[in-house]
């Protein structure tokens, strides 16, 4: 039998246990991981890369990060989701990214969207639309089990890109 003592204790330790997930559950939104792949970004930037960035995500914790490096290590392939991609499954010890997000600054081109197929990963959450370069106005998909998610820091992560072909010109 439940004594009152206890069950004012079980009442107000579930009351504190709910709030703590909930504001668990709150802080870790898709704004709070892109701003760690604008972070990314930003690296590229000074390393005068394209600045896009990404981090993988699972389980609300950041697996992988990665940021563009085609000018440091001269290779077409070595965007920033190609990184993250490779450096995710590495760390899951396996190639598919399953309950997996991953958040990128500028809409994957056709050859990331691929990768991002190939390795069935749940949830893509993007900060600027690329309408030239980017897969979505080429009429191509994900994987069907694939969450596409899009306009999460959409000024900001568009702005660095802006600058940085602009002081190019």
């Amino acid at each position: 039998m439940v004594s009152d003592i206890d069950s004012k204790f079980l009442k107000i330790f579930n009351e504190k246990l709910s709030f703590a997930l909930s504001f668990y559950f709150f802080m870790f939104t898709d704004e709070y991981f892109m701003k760690m792949a604008f972070q990314e970004a930003e690296i590229a930037f000074e390393k005068d890369e394209v600045p896009i960035g990404c981090v993988v995500v699972s389980n609300n914790r950041v697996i992988a990060r990665a940021h563009n490096l085609t000018e440091t290590l001269n290779d077409v392939t070595a965007h920033a989701e190609m990184q993250a991609i490779t450096s995710a499954a590495n760390f899951l010890g396996g190639k598919y990214l399953i309950n997996c997000t991953l958040y990128v600054t500028l809409e994957p081109c056709v050859m990331c969207s691929g990768a991002l197929s190939w390795s069935q990963i749940s949830k893509v959450v993007i900060g600027a639309r690329d309408e030239q370069r980017g897969f979505i106005n080429k009429s191509l998909t994900l994987h069907p089990k694939t969450e596409i998610v899009t306009g999460i820091m959409e000024n900001e992560c568009s702005a660095i890109v802006k600058e940085f072909f602009k002081s190019k010109r």
